[in-house]
């Protein structure tokens, strides 16, 4: 299947950008605050040497993005498409982070709704892995209309093994969500 796991993807609020190596110190601003990792599997993120080793694995994967805020142009988090060993059918996506100041203002959920309508061409269903301890982002995927299905231990890029939740959309039903685009 040719899925093109760095589309340029955008509409008012946001627009994902293929990562580039360019983006590490603008990225590591953002990701340098230690309470966007505080709920996260990996809470040392924020640390210089570790998100160089997040990175590295994001340039990697060949799925990875820089969201920008369409309105100001500023670097405000990070997300990416990627595949789980097993799930042919589908695309997952995840490693996300917002910058605070973009918290539960619609960031989140519009990025998420490009990928989702970029995915639907291609596959049946998205899926996401949720820390077990990060309850912030299992709201964020109950928001979306993620359904939990399953646990299972992830081993991140260059990180220790964590229990995660397993969440899953259909791509192919009417309620397909949509973030309304301002």
């Amino acid at each position: 299947m040719k899925f093109n796991l760095q589309p340029i993807l955008e509409n008012s609020l946001v627009k994902l950008s293929p990562l580039k190596e360019s983006d590490f110190a603008v990225l590591y601003e953002v990701a340098s605050d230690p309470l966007i990792w505080e709920q996260h599997p990996n809470k040392n993120r924020y640390q210089l040497e570790v998100f160089k080793t997040f990175f590295q694995g994001a340039l990697e994967s060949k799925g990875a993005f820089c969201i920008f805020d369409q309105a100001t142009s500023e670097v405000i988090g990070s997300t990416r498409f990627y595949y789980i060993e097993g799930q042919e059918d589908a695309i997952s996506v995840g490693y996300t982070f917002f910058r605070r100041s973009h918290w539960g203002r619609g960031f989140n959920q519009s990025a998420k709704s490009l990928m989702l309508a970029h995915a639907s061409g291609s596959f049946t269903r998205v899926l996401f892995q949720v820390g077990a301890e990060n309850i912030r982002s299992q709201v964020a995927m109950e928001r979306l209309g993620a359904v939990k299905i399953g646990e299972e231990v992830v081993a991140y890029y260059g990180e220790p093994e964590k229990l995660n939740y397993l969440y899953s959309i259909s791509l192919h039903c009417k309620n397909l969500p949509v973030m309304p685009v301002t």
